[in-house]
């Protein structure tokens, strides 16, 4: 967020805290589900503007998880009042991707409402798959493109084709966490990966809690593997078509792309099974890939052949000479 450029930072940042806020309602156990779907439910007509009442959420901020999460909460009319505050374009789109946001979470909370570690529950198949990261990720690339365009590139005539490819860069990043996060969604329930393709490879969602069918369950693993780097490629090829005298937003959508794709390749060749192993980048090598993405940033073809050296499940992408 700090990276961004000040004519979009406020935006995007009160889009993502609010996004974090309907979030740690649907994430909170403690409460039961019923409430969770009324909070979301409620929280969403305030954020449409649609209802003013004053919102109950001290059994959250009891239940949340880290400090960070309770101050929130506690400010989440602080965050509605800035919203309502925003000029008339800018709150449309910020009202329309939370609400395509919380309609993920909402059926996320429906779909896996009976799950356990004893009763796993699947997404059924790939378009359920890609409707999910649509709704809690992909959406997030058109907000975040027409925003933009609108303040930083007015009236340029590819905003259509970034679009296309911000949806897909957001979906690569959630697929980035949901192969991550396997053995632990797992644990809870929960499984994205379709039960169309386990079923394929001689699998059901509970074999997955056994690290040792880790070999029997990779091709599926590899293919969904494969999807996250298109998808990655299409958000680095959005990086470089973006204006490249736009700095500061092409380093903000760089990093968590170059960040992504190193994820992949760790998950490519370590056991995603194993529970006991929760793989991701340390600050170390994010440190470093910030810094290089920096330095490099005036050599354009350096700069612009870093994703294929972070991932090699794919062939580089070739970015748009934009």
């Amino acid at each position: 967020m700090r990276a961004l450029p000040g004519a979009v930072r406020p935006q995007i940042s009160l889009a993502y805290l609010l996004a974090r806020t309907t979030d740690t309602i649907a994430d909170t156990e403690a409460v039961d589900l019923p409430s969770r779907l009324q909070a979301l439910a409620g929280l969403r007509e305030r954020i449409l503007g649609r209802e003013a009442a004053p919102l109950a959420l001290a059994r959250w901020r009891e239940g949340a998880a880290l400090p960070a999460e309770r101050v929130l909460l506690e400010r989440c009319a602080d965050s509605l009042k800035l919203l309502q505050a925003m000029p008339g374009d800018d709150r449309r789109l910020v009202q329309r991707v939370l609400d395509i946001i919380i309609s993920g979470q909402e059926l996320d909370l429906k779909r896996f409402s009976p799950a356990s570690a004893s009763q796993i529950i699947a997404l059924q198949n790939a378009e359920e798959l890609e409707d999910y990261t649509y709704r809690v990720a992909g959406c997030v690339g058109e907000f975040w493109t027409e925003l933009c365009g609108a303040h930083l590139w007015p009236g340029a005539k590819w905003n259509a084709e970034l679009a296309a490819r911000g949806v897909r860069f957001g979906k690569g990043l959630q697929m980035v966490n949901i192969l991550r996060d396997l053995p632990s969604d797992l644990r809870k329930g929960r499984c994205y990966i379709p039960a169309n393709s386990l079923k394929a490879a001689g699998l059901v969602p509970a074999d997955l809690v056994l690290s040792k069918n880790e070999a029997r369950f990779r091709p599926v693993y590899d293919g969904l593997l494969a999807l996250a780097g298109g998808h990655l490629a299409a958000g680095w090829e959005y990086t470089c078509m973006l204006p490249r005298g736009q700095f500061r937003l092409r380093l903000a959508c760089a990093w968590p792309v170059l960040i992504g794709a190193r994820t992949l390749e760790r998950l490519r060749r370590e056991n995603m099974l194993d529970a006991a192993r929760r793989i991701k980048v340390s600050r170390p090598e994010v440190r470093s890939l910030i810094l290089r993405s920096v330095l490099l940033y005036p050599f354009r073809r350096s700069w612009e052949a870093q994703f294929g050296k972070e991932i090699q499940l794919l062939p580089t992408a070739i970015c748009s000479k934009k």
